[in-house]
């Protein structure tokens, strides 16, 4: 079995890369308000904040900042994946039998990227790569243009703080 080496680190930054099943699967962008809901609720069940995301059609990118004390991502992540999987309506995909006998829906690869964000240079570079997801993959010529990102927020977060 492959081992996988994660950096657990309480407090920490993160970036993050989920994907779909198959990079085909347009689910994420169709269910986005569910998939928005479900990931709020991990919030309030393992607090987290968001610093930045965008959620395309076959994969999302996020940057989390953890709590001082917390450094357990993972468990966030498999609650978020586990509760959308099932809210959604099962659809025939063709998964193989390893996946079947899982119980897999075929909605999400198995594992994520996970990279820890070491500055505020870095993160500075982290949110752009985010907002700039959506024009990197041809989906509109601005980020302001698509709709499943942060980057109103964070435009305005911004602005606000750099008025102070």
């Amino acid at each position: 079995m492959t081992s996988y080496r994660r950096l657990y680190i309480p407090g920490a930054t993160y970036f993050f890369t989920v994907a779909a099943y198959s990079r085909l699967n347009q689910d994420l962008t169709l269910h986005a308000d569910l998939l928005k809901a479900c990931i709020r609720t991990e919030q309030h069940a393992a607090p987290f904040s968001v610093l930045a995301a965008v959620l395309l059609p076959d994969h999302l990118h996020m940057i989390w900042r953890l709590p001082d004390h917390d450094a357990d991502y993972s468990t966030r992540w498999r609650r978020i994946k586990a509760r959308f999987s099932r809210s959604i309506p099962r659809q025939s995909r063709h998964l193989g039998s390893s996946a079947r006998r899982k119980g897999e829906r075929g909605v999400w690869q198995r594992r994520f990227w996970e990279h820890v964000v070491r500055d505020e240079e870095e993160l500075s570079s982290c949110i752009r790569y985010v907002h700039m997801n959506p024009v990197k993959h041809g989906y509109v010529q601005k980020p302001e243009a698509w709709p499943h990102s942060t980057f109103h927020a964070w435009t305005r977060r911004q602005i606000r703080d750099t008025a102070c």
